[in-house]
């Protein structure tokens, strides 16, 4: 549930002020002593009310007593530079009211204007608007064109940049020599060195079965693949 905003008027029934009193009394006190633990900072308050003969004071009469001394020794122009009253108070609220409602207003003819501006590109005539619409509306046509054309200008600048950038990359493409396919790879190399290997090791081309040794240009019966003059 929200809380309700409290208006900000004079309470002028007499109970109901009286309690509105003590509940921000109480609030108040202990909002200056948070502000003067949490900062590390000297703070007083002093409170006269109607409902007590003495006035309230945080933290002690004599802590009252050493910031108030601390004050008065400051210059007049400092000890006035941040003080307001009930009359400046509300003159700096106006203030800020007016400035926030001629902000309001900008902003909600800009959105008038502009649902005009879509209106007549649809063909709705402009017969109905007067000399100060007709002269916001060229503005607000004005302002749409130079964003259009800021837009513009900025993706042209990307698209020279990444044309550049593209050229750039062809560029050093092109000046770049082809590597050369070497002689021969690893397999080769392990091919090619496998008759050294077979040479030396002639058990794995002849093999042995029992005692008889297979040769590798003939068979078992002595038939050989190619004619031998000294074994005939």
């Amino acid at each position: 549930m929200t809380r309700k905003k409290v208006q900000l008027a004079y309470i002028t029934n007499d109970s109901a002020r009286k309690a509105t009193f003590k509940k921000r009394k109480k609030g108040l006190m202990k909002k200056v002593s948070e502000l003067s633990t949490l900062c590390g900072i000297d703070a007083c308050a002093i409170l006269y009310s109607p409902y007590d003969s003495q006035p309230e004071v945080w933290p002690s009469p004599l802590g009252v007593h050493s910031v108030v001394a601390r004050f008065k020794k400051m210059p007049e122009m400092e000890q006035s530079k941040k003080m307001v009253n009930q009359e400046s108070f509300l003159k700096q609220r106006v203030a800020k009211g007016k400035e926030q409602l001629k902000k309001q207003g900008k902003d909600n003819r800009e959105k008038e204007i502009t649902r005009v501006m879509f209106q007549s590109l649809t063909g709705k005539g402009l017969d109905t608007l007067n000399i100060v619409d007709i002269f916001d509306l060229g503005w607000m046509i004005d302002q749409n064109l130079k964003e259009i054309n800021k837009r513009i200008e900025s993706l042209n600048e990307e698209a020279q940049s990444l044309a550049a950038t593209a050229g750039q990359l062809i560029i050093k493409n092109e000046g770049k020599v082809p590597m050369e396919k070497p002689a021969f790879d690893t397999m080769d190399a392990i091919q090619g060195q496998q008759w050294f290997v077979d040479f030396f090791n002639p058990n794995e081309q002849m093999g042995f079965a029992g005692d008889d040794m297979m040769l590798p240009f003939g068979d078992a019966n002595q038939n050989a693949i190619w004619p031998n003059g000294f074994f005939p």
